[in-house]
C-alpha cells in the first residue's frame, strides 16, 4: 500500500499514534526522542546526545538501555503502523482499542558500535504483521551512518 492510498482513518490514527509517542510519553520525553517520519510505510525517530544518556562516563558513550529503550519504541510504533496499514476498512474505534493493547513480547537488540555520536536516528519495518502479533526489526545508527545496533521486536498488536 502505497501512503497516496491511505485511508481518512488510516491517516487519522496515525496521526493520533505519532502525537501519543512525541508528547504525551514521559519518557520519550525525557530521552528527547523526535519522530522525523512515521505513516504506513516507515517509522523514524531521532535523539541528540544529552550528558544524562551516558552509560560509560569515561568514553562518553550512550548507555544501552537507551538504545534498547529507542529500538523498542521504534518496533512498538512499526508494529502498530503494519496494523493499520493491514486493512483499510478499518473504524476509528477499533484501531483506538487496539492501540491500547500495544505491547511488547519479545525484544532481541544486537550492540555492533559503541553509541558514540551526537545524534542518533532509529528506523524500523515490519517483519510480518498479523492481527494480533507482528514482528518488526529495527536499527540504530548515529550521523556518521555507522550502524550502532539492531533489534528485533515481537509485539502485541491486537
Amino acid at each position: 500500500m502505497t501512503q497516496a492510498s491511505i485511508t481518512q482513518v488510516q491517516q487519522e490514527m496515525i496521526t493520533t499514534v505519532a502525537d501519543i509517542f512525541s508528547h504525551k510519553m514521559p519518557f520519550n520525553n525525557l530521552l528527547g526522542l523526535e519522530i522525523l517520519r512515521y505513516d504506513i510505510t516507515a517509522t523514524e525517530v531521532s535523539f541528540k546526545m544529552q550528558d544524562s544518556l551516558i552509560g560509560n562516563i569515561h568514553h562518553k558513550i550512550l548507555h544501552g538501555g537507551v538504545t534498547a529503550t529507542v529500538l523498542d519504541v521504534v518496533g512498538g510504533m512499526t508494529a502498530f503502523a503494519g496494523l493499520v496499514a493491514s486493512r483499510n476498512d478499518w473504524q476509528l474505534d477499533e484501531l483506538i482499542a487496539r492501540l491500547q493493547t500495544l505491547s511488547t513480547i519479545d525484544l532481541r537488540i544486537d550492540f555492533l558500535r559503541p553509541g558514540r555520536g551526537h545524534l542518533f536516528t532509529g528506523t524500523g519495518t515490519v517483519i510480518r504483521a498479523g492481527n494480533r502479533v507482528s514482528v518488526c526489526r529495527m536499527e540504530l545508527h548515529n550521523e556518521l551512518g555507522d550502524h550502532i545496533a539492531f533489534g528485533t521486536g515481537t509485539y502485541m498488536v491486537g
